[in-house]
């Protein structure tokens, strides 16, 4: 029975991840900062999956917390054999004028620690020789739409650098970039969903199912849906002047804070 940790994984996506690997029979390692819901959600998954959840409440904004997470993945007792760094958060405001503290917050959350997380348990899967690592990106990162885009776009070109680097070792990394996604969050954050048609939502559970089915075949990058598949394919091959023109589209910025909107 191998061991995943996940990031931000009382909500959204890592709470999806985490039931449907618990349901798989891998033992968990449960990461967000709200202790509370970290330990009923544990519960839960030992009672209902019957596997050990392990929590570890941690705010990946503060670097000695993240430290503490690198730690447990270096640990040679119950190694973790997947890592999923799913954690993020909304900024909610502009660059310019906005709450500079805020985008900090971000850039740690979904930069330095996707970066200190994954050399942690790159070094101690290599070592072991077997492995896998999942970022979760955005289809955002193909955009030019506040720092968001630009964090998810440095997760995504971080994770195929680590996917190069990790051939031939029987570890393998993968960016997931998903689109819109039915989650609590944009119920949370006062985001009218009805907003958008429903075709271009897609479910939690589908979204990592085809995430993890990627990860076994050993995907680099991961865009659940045919539909989002042809979105990236269309919006890497447009020019980055008119990726600029429709990023500044007020529409579809408030795409991006929908999306964005995860858990820490």
């Amino acid at each position: 029975m191998a061991t995943v940790l996940i990031t931000g994984a009382s909500a959204g996506l890592g709470l999806e991840f985490a039931w449907q690997l618990a349901t798989a029979r891998h033992d968990v390692v449960l990461v967000a900062r709200n202790e509370d819901r970290l330990e009923r959600l544990a519960s839960q998954l030992r009672a209902a999956a019957g596997v050990h959840a392990e929590v570890l409440p941690a705010d990946l904004a503060d670097r000695e917390q993240v430290a503490r997470v690198a730690d447990r993945l270096r640990s040679t007792e119950d190694p973790v054999s997947l890592l999923v760094n799913n954690a993020g958060l909304s900024v909610g405001s502009r660059f310019v004028g906005g709450d500079l503290d805020a985008h900090l917050d971000a850039h740690e959350v979904m930069v330095r620690a996707v970066m200190v997380l994954s050399h942690a348990a790159a070094g101690a899967m290599v070592e072991r020789g077997r492995g896998a690592i999942v970022n979760v990106s955005s289809i955002a990162a193909l955009t030019a739409m506040g720092t968001y885009s630009a964090d998810k776009a440095w997760v995504r070109v971080f994770t195929e650098a680590l996917a190069v680097e990790l051939r031939g070792t029987g570890v393998t990394a993968t960016a997931l970039c998903p689109g819109l996604v039915h989650t609590e969050f944009h119920e949370r954050a006062g985001i009218d969903q009805e907003g958008y048609p429903e075709l271009a939502w897609l479910n939690a559970d589908a979204v990592v199912a085809a995430a993890l089915a990627d990860v076994r075949r050993g995907a680099v990058i991961s865009t659940p849906s045919l539909r989002y598949g042809i979105v990236s394919e269309v919006t890497r091959l447009l020019p980055r002047a008119a990726i600029r023109a429709i990023s500044g589209d007020r529409r579809l910025r408030r795409h991006v804070a929908q999306e964005s909107t995860e858990d820490r």
